[in-house]
C-alpha cells in the first residue's frame, strides 16, 4: 500500500531523517548502536528520540544486558506504526515534491 504523501516538519530534520530511516526496515535497535552508526553524541540522540516518543513515532525499552555482569541496563529504540506511516509519508511527500 502506498503512503499519503505528508510532508513532516520533525521528521525532516537532519537527524531525525536520518534515524527514521535507518530505524524503518528495522523492528528495533540498540541505542549503543544506533549513536554509533549515525555518529551522534549519546546526548544527542536521547534528545532526540525523547522527541520522537513524546510524538508518539518511537518507542524505547530497557532490559539487562546479556553482556554484562553488573545491573546496567541497555535500551532500545523503534519506530512506531504511527511512526512508519508519518516516515513514509514524508518520502512520498518529498519523491512528489522531486516529480518522481
Amino acid at each position: 500500500m502506498r503512503a499519503e504523501p505528508r510532508f513532516d516538519e520533525t521528521i525532516h530534520a537532519p537527524t531525525r531523517l536520518r534515524l527514521c530511516a535507518m530505524l524503518r526496515p528495522l523492528d528495533d535497535a540498540a541505542f549503543s548502536t544506533v549513536a554509533a552508526t549515525l555518529g551522534l553524541s549519546e546526548a544527542n540522540l536521547s534528545k532526540t528520540v525523547r522527541n520522537l516518543v513524546e510524538l508518539g513515532y518511537l518507542t524505547t525499552s530497557k532490559q539487562a544486558s546479556p553482556h554484562r555482569a553488573d545491573a546496567r541496563r541497555t535500551t532500545t529504540i523503534g519506530l512506531t506504526a504511527l511512526g512508519r506511516r508519518a516516515f513514509d509519508g514524508h518520502l512520498a511527500a518529498l519523491h512528489e515534491m522531486a516529480g518522481a
